[in-house]
């Protein structure tokens, strides 16, 4: 049989499994909201962990808390933030809009765990308060969002930047490699002029460089901090200097540029920068999605389709087709992308649940816009190093559809006009003949200007 205790809060007793750091007012929670098994994961609850041993050292400096219970407060913090006490928060997402309960999941965790430490009894709420001391001039309205911005921030700049990072160094190097394969290039899924393989990679990889840049944009967006506003943004119960010296402290723990954010009322009651940053997510996504689908389109076939690119085969294609492959790192790629660009509709609907002084949908959007950040860089790297890295040019396939394409009298419509060249193509489509063989038997150019015109390597060039 499972030994349990007997907890208190401000409704009553709860029962609570003995070896829990959890109290009543969480385990009330586990018992309301048994939606979906979703967690706030290890990023959400390391910044709540930083919010609260930071909380108590600002308490401590401004003579509200004594020294004592701020050192255990920090000590028990100090677990929260190191991942070692992961397994006590259990609350689903899917609960009170405030996430008023995870914030009590925290206080409760570090309260009987600061508890442990100074030898006392788990549950006796003394000598440390999960209220009195671990929440002491703070409130779920302004930890919340605040851990929203912390652990986004920290995501942000720590796993998303660096792997795109990645990606743009895997296909900058494809550019150079293949910069002088000459291929066709194609605009409306039809034949367009001649384009050099490393110049499509190019542009892939500036796409990425590009969404590297808006990753950093979006830590900058969330740089302002709710805390200090505590239950409305007035900063009721709470020491003037707090919100500004919370910002100090979470900016020297996170490394990251944190202040106080200029209007209280304004940061606890919209969530536009949080908005912002899943924009900015989805943009990221749209451009990948873009990267995946010309590297798989590229690579179809491979006999008969493209063909122009040889992916590395990671694995089986098919259960009927023996020697199938499929691109299916591209394939990850788009689903993930997918996944985002409906968190980021979730999270937009989120944002959009502010009522008059708080918003009430931000464990979801917590949960979205930290699920989102994983995913592309997870992804990122994953299609970098098994797809990207080992993909080859096939550069005899590339010279076949240059010759054939009858885009090839783009560059001839200078020299004889555009309804001379125009003919020419319609010709060379009718017959199955090549603009060059149409071109030389009209004999609309002298034939060493004729090769020189259609030499498909000046036509990826300026001129």
């Amino acid at each position: 049989m499972t030994q349990t205790r007997i907890e208190k809060d401000s409704m009553g007793e709860m029962t609570v499994p003995a070896g829990a750091y959890w109290g009543a007012q969480t385990q009330r929670a586990v018992e309301n909201f048994p939606v979906s098994g979703y967690r706030l994961g290890r990023r959400f609850i390391r910044a709540l962990g930083l919010i609260k041993q930071a909380a108590s050292e600002v308490n401590r400096e401004l003579g509200k808390l004594d020294p004592e219970r701020a050192e255990l407060i920090r000590r028990a913090a100090q677990e929260v933030i190191d991942g070692k006490l992961d397994e006590h928060f259990v609350l689903d997402v899917f609960q009170t809009g405030s996430g008023t309960s995870s914030n009590m999941n925290a206080n409760e965790v570090i309260s009987n765990r600061a508890i442990e430490l100074a030898g006392g009894k788990i549950g006796s709420r003394e000598p440390v308060h999960p209220n009195d001391h671990v929440n002491m001039g703070q409130s779920s309205n302004d930890v919340i969002p605040t851990a929203i911005h912390v652990s986004a921030a920290e995501a942000l700049r720590h796993d998303l930047v660096p792997a795109l990072e990645h990606l743009h160094a895997a296909l900058a190097e494809k550019a150079k490699a293949f910069d002088d394969v000459v291929k066709i290039g194609r605009t409306h899924l039809q034949d367009a002029t001649p384009i050099r393989l490393g110049q499509e990679f190019s542009g892939y990889a500036r796409q990425v460089e590009l969404a590297q840049m808006r990753a950093i944009k979006a830590v900058r967006a969330l740089r302002e901090l709710p805390i200090g506003g505590t239950a409305v943004g007035t900063g009721i119960n709470t020491h003037p200097e707090f919100g500004r010296r919370m910002a100090e402290r979470l900016s020297r723990a996170t490394g990251i540029e944190f202040v106080e954010a200029q209007d209280h009322c304004e940061a606890q009651a919209s969530k536009d920068a949080v908005c912002e940053v899943s924009g900015q997510l989805k943009s990221i996504a749209v451009g990948l999605w873009k990267v995946a689908n010309d590297i798989r389109l590229l690579s179809c076939g491979p006999r008969c389709g493209i063909g122009e690119i040889r992916l590395p085969a990671v694995q089986p294609g098919s259960s009927i087709m023996p020697g199938k492959v499929n691109p299916v790192m591209s394939e990850m790629m788009a689903q993930l992308c997918a996944q985002v660009i409906g968190a980021d509709a979730a999270i937009t609907a989120a944002c959009r649940e502010s009522f008059f002084e708080l918003n009430v949908g931000m464990p979801v959007m917590a949960y979205h816009l930290l699920e989102a950040v994983r995913l592309l860089g997870n992804g990122a790297r994953l299609f970098a190093d098994r797809c990207v890295k080992g993909i080859e040019a096939r550069r005899e396939r590339c010279a076949e559809l240059i010759e054939g394409s009858l885009a090839m009298c783009t560059s001839l419509a200078p020299r004889i006009g555009y309804d001379q060249a125009a003919a020419i193509a319609k010709e060379a489509f009718a017959t199955g003949k090549t603009v060059r063989e149409i071109a030389r038997e009209r004999g609309v150019l002298p034939e060493d200007e004729l090769e020189r015109v259609l030499d498909p390597m000046s036509m990826t060039r300026p001129g």
